[in-house]
């Protein structure tokens, strides 16, 4: 009796083991492209689904994002992007320190299965930003021309809940020509 028991259980192991199979690893959801895109530290990370342009896309698919800062071992979820179906999650508050090395990671799941997790390349926000133009207001007088630069904000908020500028978080310098009759004055 007892080997006969020992069968079934292995018999029964065997069944659900194999059961689970559609639920297992699948590389043909397996996201593509994950890359952090930052403008003014908006740190989003995006990324492609395996087959963007087949139709074959499950439509319970959906998206899992963990992220964690360089030499840490652990990761962090990201809980504003658990099981999404948009292919980009703004990470700008979890990647807020610009002097800090990150990495994000992204898993497709569906109800037939799920991808190995797809990690993106080291992000350093402060080399990986780009800027956009500051706003600029002239205003021409008698004694000369005052110029007004107003650099552009990032998506932190400083006191009285205003979006601070970039230049408190990196040293920024602006260069101003004057033109006249296309040469430089």
């Amino acid at each position: 009796m007892c080997v006969l028991g020992a069968l079934l259980l292995l018999w029964g192991l065997a069944l659900l083991a194999d059961g689970e199979s559609s639920a297992q690893v699948q590389d043909d959801k397996e996201p593509t492209q994950v890359e952090f895109h930052s403008l003014n530290f908006r740190n989003v990370l995006h990324w492609k689904h395996h087959h963007s342009e087949a139709p074959e896309a499950p439509d319970d698919l959906q998206y899992f994002v963990e992220y964690k800062v360089y030499g840490d071992k652990q990761w962090s979820v990201c809980e504003h992007c658990q099981a999404i179906h948009k292919l980009q999650c703004d990470l700008s508050q979890e990647t807020s320190d610009p002097r800090q090395w990150y990495y994000a990671r992204v898993q497709a799941r569906s109800s037939k299965g799920f991808s190995p997790w797809v990690t993106s390349a080291r992000f350093y926000p402060q080399w990986d930003t780009t800027f956009s133009p500051p706003k600029i207001k002239l205003n021409a007088t008698q004694q000369g021309i005052v110029v007004w630069i107003k650099p552009p904000r990032t998506p932190q908020q400083g006191q009285k809940n205003s979006r601070i500028s970039v230049t408190k978080l990196m040293k920024l310098m602006f260069r101003i020509y004057l033109m006249h009759n296309g040469e430089e004055q």
